[in-house]
């Protein structure tokens, strides 16, 4: 007999000062990959960069500038707990300044949100 499929609607925390972008991507190497597209688009950025993984250990690997900002990251990949997401928190950058870097990442599958603007929920 099937469980079927559960969603849950989850509250995404932004700080003040603080954006988040949540996306997709198929591969491990994304953490590298999008760390490098946002230290080479805007200088001087903060931020913290969290994936899950979906297989094997299914870790949360992370990244960033910002122990803060990393924290938050791995918090929030921790409460959506779906492989191959990304959450990146950010300060001293838009989304705008980043989004198409992110974008051009080969292993990017979709971005789902980009926001500055509380409060946001997230169904995963």
């Amino acid at each position: 007999m099937s469980q079927g499929i559960k969603f849950e609607v989850i509250d995404v925390p932004i700080p003040e000062g603080t954006n988040v972008i949540i996306g997709h991507s198929h591969f491990i190497k994304t953490l590298e990959d999008i760390y490098e597209a946002l230290v080479n688009s805007v200088p001087n950025i903060k931020f913290g960069l969290a994936f899950c993984e979906a297989s094997g250990k299914r870790l949360i690997r992370h990244e960033g500038t910002d122990d803060e900002l990393r924290k938050l990251a791995i918090d929030l990949c921790r409460k959506i707990a779906a492989g191959h997401t990304f959450v990146i928190y950010l300060r001293n950058a838009w989304p705008i300044n980043v989004l198409n870097a992110i974008k051009h990442v080969v292993e990017v599958v979709n971005i789902y949100a980009a926001t500055a603007n509380p409060p946001l929920r997230y169904c995963c």
